[in-house]
């Protein structure tokens, strides 16, 4: 039985080159950063190393990249890191309707505590509206946040225009580029972004290592306190494996942006192409035009996605039916609903994320079994009579 990986978005296998930059500092190069002996310069000389790979990926500074234990932290750090440090000032954060939840359950929080939170919704291409956005600020607006690539239906926001919006209003912006990272250009200067958070995992790196973008000249509040690791702003011993794991993804990834994004790209469309001609009923989610180039977020009529994805996994087969962050929810996917897709029409969703190491002969076999999978799932569904919810 073939064995076809297309849950890409979720996380990614660790490349055979970032794991070999990885192996000495498990057991050679084990210094502590912050020793002054030769082993611990050393491990210091491979963070600022790492720092300078990921910088140089987005167009930033070194110094200007802090690690994190992943993207949910760099979310977590943004979001309270900037309500601590300006809460003289407003109490007053904007974001969407469509974040991953490392920032909604953040912004959630913060209600708790008397912030106001203002969440913007989607239109039909999944991109918010901009005049909707500015409509929205305030004088006690202190962060605007809004991801730049959608983790479910890979849509791509505005970022550049947000940023001008941003700056012309004085205020902080943020976003989450998890799923941008790699995937799309990114410029931080020309984006105008203030801060930025990113992962390891999702660009072949390891799990557990992720960092945040804070323009040089901004301070927030520290999340984490302890030590003086990471110039004093972010507490803890490096994760030297991790950092340097992330540090080598990240110079993979400039290097082979253009071949990576051409790949993805072209087997995602085949992809699509194949369902939407060869599978009635089928319709897919979010615009194509700016779009991650490796997602396909495809509901299938009359049947439950959780079905498809455990008969495709029972032929070798991984994909997801929403964002793995959310996959043991019941609660149908926010992102669909704000989409304005049907109830009944989410829990027929998938989404397919291909990868550097997915084929075209992977997305062959993908289609010759979904069409029978949804053949025979349609077959059993009460609904089939009347072709309707």
């Amino acid at each position: 039985m073939r064995n076809v990986y297309l849950d890409y978005s979720a996380t990614t296998p660790v490349k055979e080159e970032v794991l070999q930059e990885m192996i000495p500092y498990f057991t050679e190069k084990f210094g502590n950063p912050s020793s002054l002996y030769d082993k611990g310069l050393e491990s210091k000389e491979a963070v600022d190393n790492a720092r300078a790979q990921i910088g140089a990926l987005i167009n930033a500074d070194a110094k200007e990249i802090f690690f994190t234990a992943g993207g949910t932290e760099a979310d977590n750090w943004a979001v309270f890191g900037t309500v601590d440090k300006l809460k003289e000032k407003g109490n007053h954060i904007i974001t969407t309707k469509v974040e991953h939840h490392a920032m909604l359950h953040s912004c959630q929080f913060l209600e708790k505590q008397g912030y106001e939170v203002t969440y913007l919704g989607i239109g039909p291409d999944g991109r918010i509206n901009l005049e909707e956005l500015e409509a929205a600020i305030t004088d006690k607006t202190i962060l605007i946040s809004v991801m730049m690539v959608n983790n479910e239906i890979g849509t791509v926001q505005p970022i550049k225009e947000i940023g001008k919006i941003a700056k012309a209003h004085k205020i902080l912006f943020h976003t989450d580029a998890v799923q941008a990272l790699g995937n799309i250009p990114i410029d931080v200067k020309d984006l105008g972004v203030d801060m930025m958070s990113m992962s390891s995992h999702k660009i072949y790196g390891p799990k557990g290592e992720g960092a945040l973008y804070i323009r040089k000249g901004l301070r927030i509040s520290n999340y984490l306190h302890g030590g003086a690791q990471e110039n004093s702003r972010r507490a803890g011993t490096e994760n030297m494996t991790g950092i340097v794991g992330f540090g080598k993804a990240a110079e993979l990834a400039r290097v082979h942006f253009d071949e990576h994004v051409k790949h993805c790209s072209e087997l995602r469309d085949y992809l699509v192409d194949r369902i939407l001609t060869e599978i009635p009923d089928t319709m897919v989610n979010g615009t194509m035009e700016a779009r991650h180039p490796g997602n396909a977020n495809i509901t299938f009529k009359y049947i439950e996605g959780e079905s498809i994805l455990l008969m495709l996994n029972y032929v070798g087969i991984s994909v997801s039916t929403g964002s793995a962050c959310s996959s043991k929810s019941l609660e149908p996917s926010h992102v669909l609903s704000a989409l304005g897709v049907p109830v009944e029409m989410i829990h027929g969703t998938v989404r397919f994320t291909v990868g550097d190491f997915t084929t075209k002969e992977d997305i062959d076999y993908v289609v010759e079994n979904l069409k029978n999978i949804v053949e025979k799932l349609r077959m059993l569904s009460p609904v089939n009579a009347q072709k309707g919810w």
